[in-house]
């Protein structure tokens, strides 16, 4: 067994995605919806096992985090007191001849231009300067018919009410565009209720939506995604010394997930929100994007969206320290993309291996993230004694450990397809298993087999997961 040459391309990762039920495209019956994605068996499995991964550290673990899970829907002040409904969105540019949508900033950076935190009007100025320059043309259909930029509001708006209403903006709501603002609305309520002391956080997972202009990059922008983030109340003066602490945190959960310490690096970001004093990202070395991308955020945002949100709501939101002192509390957050992170576990763990002249892919997902444990196989299907006492191991070790009954095809095909969902363990029930009560266990990542009583799967089995 050899490893091939490294070739890892998002094309390969999508094929394995939908054909072995990762994830599919929504809709697709239909014809699909742009960058809307579903979640198969094995990639709901995943998914969560990464979710839970990030819940046990953050709350699970911790004694100054607690749990929130937040309505989708809120109050539309919610979105103008966090400046959402006024300044949440992005430069549009259109290409007249093929019709593509492009963001405008976007596509300054391939000439060279940081727009990132440009006005409207100097985006169409470096737009203009382009033009005359002869230089500025569709990335699609290399056209010069491009528009103006104009803003392109990133809010999904609904409506609650009555079905007979007309969708106006007095009735309209809107789908979160990030799961942070549950948070604040609910600070008060978790001080009250749980008497919390600062400093403390509050952890929640949860859908958010965005109207992006361009999304891209299979589950890496979507307009549906997942979002895990953490909000943690402090006293100014502790802002220095948690942000150290987080940061460090954070970065050892990548590396406790089997993240190795060369894939991830940090970048502060020089260009602030105004009401931040410090913003780094993590990110992670995509073989299947051709280099680094962000995969979470540790911001320091100040008193903000409190003080924000206590001015449009009129409720106090002040804490009250022992010394009888009131202030509204500052907030550091933690905030990462659940799906991005499964695009990171499945870059990460693709790999090709030469196998005896043929290519064998396998997803080396950490055990501990793996969405199937152990498949358990009798050698042959039309065996009914050996089924029966496959069945048995099956039954027994599906109480401990999410696993797969498995007889469709020979056994080569079965640990090829075990292989490419990630299973670290395949059981085989042979003929000498009803004489010796005894079973081949294969390792996915070596492909070594060793015989193992059956009584002695239970130990050898915590001992492997425990590793």
């Amino acid at each position: 067994m050899t490893n091939k040459k490294d070739d890892t391309t998002l094309e390969k990762i999508v094929s394995l995605c939908k054909r072995r039920g990762f994830v599919y495209p929504s809709s697709e019956i239909y014809g699909g919806l742009a960058a809307i994605y579903d979640y198969g068996h094995y990639g709901t499995l995943l998914k969560n096992n990464i979710r839970d991964s990030w819940w046990k550290s953050m709350v699970q673990m911790r004694d100054d985090v607690v749990g929130l899970d937040s309505a989708i829907f809120m109050h539309p002040k919610t979105w103008v007191a966090s400046g959402h409904v006024g300044g949440f969105n992005d430069p549009q540019i259109d290409c007249k001849k093929c019709k593509n949508r492009f963001r405008a900033d976007h596509l300054l950076k391939e000439y060279g231009i940081d727009a990132d935190k440009a006005t409207l009007e100097e985006i169409n100025n470096h737009l203009d300067k382009l033009r005359e320059q002869g230089k500025l043309k569709c990335p699609n259909c290399g056209s010069t018919n491009l528009t103006k930029a104009k803003i392109f509001s990133l809010m999904v708006k609904s409506n609650i009410g009555s079905p007979t209403e007309e969708f106006t903006e007095e009735n309209v709501v809107y789908l979160r565009p990030e799961t942070c603002g549950g948070i604040y609305l609910e600070y008060k309520n978790t001080v009250d209720s749980l008497h919390k002391k600062l400093p403390f956080g509050i952890a929640q997972v949860g859908k958010a939506f965005r109207n992006e202009i361009v999304a891209r990059q299979f589950i890496f922008r979507t307009r549906e995604f997942e979002q895990m983030e953490m909000q943690y109340f402090l006293q100014p003066s502790m802002m220095k010394e948690k942000y150290k602490m987080w940061k460090e945190l954070r970065w050892q959960w990548y590396l406790d997930n089997g993240i190795p310490k060369d894939k991830i690096k940090w970048h502060q970001h020089e260009k602030l929100a105004h009401y931040a004093t410090e913003a780094y990202d993590i990110l992670y070395g995509f073989k299947s994007l051709g280099g680094f991308d962000e995969i979470e955020g540790i911001h320091a945002r100040g008193n903000w969206d409190l003080s924000q949100h206590a001015k449009f709501s009129g409720v106090e939101l002040n804490y009250t320290d022992d010394g009888g002192e009131k202030f509204i509390p500052h907030i550091l957050e933690t905030s990462a993309g659940l799906n991005r992170m499964l695009l990171m576990f499945l870059d990460f763990a693709y790999a090709e291996e030469d196998v005896n002249g043929e290519t064998r892919v396998v997803m080396k997902f950490p055990k501990a993230l793996a969405p199937i444990k152990i498949a358990v196989f009798p050698l042959l299907r039309n065996k009914p004694e050996l089924v029966k006492k496959a069945k048995e191991v099956y039954d027994k070790l599906k109480l401990d450990y999410i696993c797969e009954f498995d007889d469709n095809g020979n056994i080569g095909k079965r640990y090829r397809r075990q292989d490419e969902i990630g299973t670290p363990f395949c059981v085989t029930v042979d003929f000498d298993s009803l004489e010796k009560s005894d079973v081949t266990v294969r390792d996915r990542d070596t492909m070594e087999q060793v015989r193992i009583k059956i009584s002695d799967l239970e130990n050898f089995f915590k001992d492997k997961f425990s590793a």
